[in-house]
């Protein structure tokens, strides 16, 4: 009865760090969003908000021999890494962060947060017809009536928010991006949370960082000279700031530990929680507006990840 009690507020702790991360990545939207106002481009945002990460996982990882090492146990988990590196970094930044620049912060907010929908049918596909050992680190998940009633519900309260006449702002440019980053995500859930539990969270998402970086190269010579003197900005330093020390080095290492722990599907249904951070934020710091709709969808959004989050 002891260890039941244990493992239940073990588990209890990692459902809040997921949702702590979620809230901070909810934040992020409107922080991006201000950056590219004030003239960033979406692939040098990325840039530099993951060099600060990656320099920064490097200082705390000196201190450990096992998360120094620089090359995996063997060619193939290295090329996963190059994987992780695109699907959870510069390609579903780069998707994301250009979404941001053609649509609103919170349309591009409730659009990503289809990623656990995806999430979970990709789950479903792999562990019905694929074999290795990542199939086997996939999280056990039935379509149980709880789970599909919260899956509609948070789907529908996000519909709810995007089609909202009142402030709605249609671009079929910036939704597709926005869509496109939540399968980037979706796959990187498919693999990472193996990664990390057989190389620990600091070594993963530091590879994940440096093969983000590494990728995005090509799409930064393409661009024109960047402008140091943005960066002497204090809006645009400190959002920086917060984007790579907070919403990158600390939010990365604690989310794969968390996929580790509660399993990649569970894990990710806490970004349907995204937007909800994102439009509060919006609300203060943007001028954007929660009609009474939005608020609708919101609330059905929380109904839907609580009865998902049940579907065991």
């Amino acid at each position: 009865m002891r260890l039941r009690t244990e493992m239940a507020r073990t588990r209890f702790f990692y459902h809040l760090l997921a949702l702590a991360v979620v809230a901070v990545w909810g934040v992020t939207f409107v922080c991006t969003k201000v950056l590219i106002r004030a003239g960033l481009q979406p692939a040098e945002i990325f840039a530099i908000r993951f060099l600060l990460a990656y320099v920064g996982i490097w200082i705390v990882s000196l201190g450990k021999a096992q998360t120094r090492r620089l090359w995996s146990r063997s060619w193939k988990d290295e090329l996963i890494f190059v994987f992780l590196g695109i699907t959870g970094g510069s390609f579903y930044f780069l998707t994301e962060n250009t979404a941001l620049a053609y649509t609103q912060a919170t349309n591009a907010a409730f659009l990503v947060s289809s990623t656990p929908v995806l999430t979970a049918l990709l789950t479903l596909l792999v562990k019905r017809f694929g074999k290795s050992r990542f199939v086997e680190g996939l999280e056990k998940i039935r379509l149980s009536p709880t789970f599909i009633l919260g899956t509609l519900l948070a789907l529908t309260g996000m519909a709810l928010v995007v089609f909202d006449g009142a402030h709605f702002e249609f671009s079929l440019r910036g939704d597709l991006l926005a869509i496109g980053a939540s399968l980037c995500w979706a796959t990187y859930s498919l693999f990472m949370g193996q990664m990390t539990e057989e190389y620990g969270p600091m070594l993963a998402t530091r590879k994940v960082f440096f093969y983000g970086l590494l990728t995005i190269i090509p799409f930064l010579l393409g661009q024109d000279g960047f402008d140091p003197a943005l960066l002497l900005q204090p809006k645009v330093g400190l959002n920086l700031l917060f984007l790579g020390l907070v919403a990158s080095l600390a939010c990365f290492v604690v989310w794969n530990l968390v996929m580790a722990r509660l399993g990649n599907v569970t894990c990710t249904n806490y970004v349907y929680l995204n937007p909800v951070f994102t439009l509060i934020t919006a609300m203060i710091f943007l001028g954007e507006r929660m009609t009474p709709l939005a608020a609708i969808g919101s609330a059905a959004i929380l109904l839907g990840v609580i009865l998902a989050g049940r579907r065991n």
